[in-house]
């Protein structure tokens, strides 16, 4: 008896070990951010200056191809886990040439950023981020639109429900990270940042259009779907690629855009 008691006690110290280690890693799983050296910024890049309670967190501000003697709409765009802003400095051609703006956000912790990743944290950046949009003389506060892909768009969703938004754009997206740690059979309460985007939705009353690859691996075309279906009159377009390899949609996004701009 005395045997089986320790045999258990042990198991369970062990069990406890492992929810314990894998309570305090998720993080560096979930945001991997990359390493540096970073790429070097072209001078039509504006570096916008988030002030946080943690410290300093750098955005990146795209104006139109050609200047505008009115305030422009913006795509407010969040990124993957393990990208950064720079990254996506020259993906955005097409909506610049048509008259909008784009803002990279970049996450705590990633970059020349400050700070450490967390749900609340990077929600917290989305907001500062579209509260100095909303100041901007230059930006038209009408017409902000969110454009998340991948963890983005759980940031971008969360962003639009809560500011109200007319337009919102996920790309790759999932509903929820939990579907994900179900996997490892890990309890949905351990999951430190659930990013649901599914609730998100729920909230969300504007526009929305969903792309997601076919061939994704990392995040099921189900997901997308999902999310498609969460919102009345929402626009899903399936993508011949997997979850990286994906390239933009601007023949779906840029009419999206042109439907939610009203002069």
């Amino acid at each position: 008896m005395i045997r089986f008691v320790a045999t258990v006690a042990a198991v369970l110290a062990l069990a406890g070990m492992l929810v314990v280690i894998v309570y305090l890693a998720q993080r560096r799983l979930l945001f991997p951010a990359p390493p540096g050296p970073h790429p070097r910024l072209s001078g039509d890049v504006e570096l916008v200056r988030l002030e946080m309670p943690f410290g300093v967190v750098e955005s990146l501000l795209l104006l139109p191809v050609e200047a505008s003697p009115r305030p422009v709409p913006l795509l407010l765009f969040a990124h993957g886990n393990g990208e950064l802003a720079d990254y996506w400095v020259d993906e955005f051609g097409p909506p610049r040439a048509s008259g909008w703006a784009v803002l990279l956000l970049e996450y705590p912790g990633y970059g020349r950023s400050a700070g450490r990743p967390s749900e609340d944290a990077v929600r917290a950046v989305a907001s500062a981020a579209y509260e100095w949009a909303r100041r901007d003389p230059r930006i038209d506060g009408r017409h902000i639109v969110a454009y998340g892909r991948s963890l983005g768009g759980a940031v971008a969703a969360g962003l639009a429900a809560d500011r109200n938004l007319p337009g919102l754009i996920l790309e790759s997206a999932f509903t929820s990270v939990r579907p994900f740690a179900a996997q490892f059979y890990m309890p949905a309460f351990l999951v430190r940042d659930p990013f649901d985007t599914l609730e998100a939705l729920s909230r969300y009353r504007g526009r929305l259009l969903v792309l997601h690859g076919s061939d994704d691996d990392i995040v099921p075309i189900a997901h997308g779907r999902t999310l498609a279906a969460s919102v009345p009159g929402s626009s899903f377009c399936e993508l011949a690629c997997g979850h990286n390899d994906c390239p933009r949609s601007w023949d779906r996004i840029e009419p999206f855009l042109r439907q939610l701009v009203v002069p």
